[in-house]
């Protein structure tokens, strides 16, 4: 049981899996950030075209 106990304490599988997974958030929050600013400002930028033409 002791060297269960060990064996289930020194594994770091779960931790990186876990560490990934922020990873995998952060990098999405980023790119949903990124489309929302993008979006904004190629909406403005089409309105100048849409007004000039």
């Amino acid at each position: 049981m002791k060297q269960f106990i060990a064996a289930f304490h020194n594994d770091d599988e779960g931790a990186t899996m876990v560490e990934y997974g922020l990873i995998v958030a952060l990098i999405a929050v980023v790119c949903i950030a990124a489309v929302i600013l993008i979006g904004k400002n190629l909406s403005g930028v089409f309105g100048t075209v849409a007004a000039q033409v």
